[in-house]
């Protein structure tokens, strides 16, 4: 099932990566760079998940330096 899931949020980076690329507003910025945006495209779309996200990380890191210990 979690093969599935990625493998579908996969799909899902390629049109948003070379759409941003051919008509989107940083299209003049190159492929590698709306390929990172697009790997975070719900971000994107629901700016309200990037603190979310950002939080998720940070404890992310916390918990792996305390647990390195």
């Amino acid at each position: 099932m979690l093969k599935k899931a990625i493998a579908a949020y996969g799909i899902l980076v390629v049109p948003f990566t070379l759409y941003g690329w051919w008509f989107g507003e940083f299209g003049y910025k190159g492929f590698a760079y709306n390929f990172g945006r697009a790997i975070f495209w719900p971000v994107m779309l629901f700016p309200s998940l990037g603190p979310i996200i950002g939080g998720m990380i940070i404890l992310a890191v916390i918990a792996a330096l305390t647990l390195k210990r």
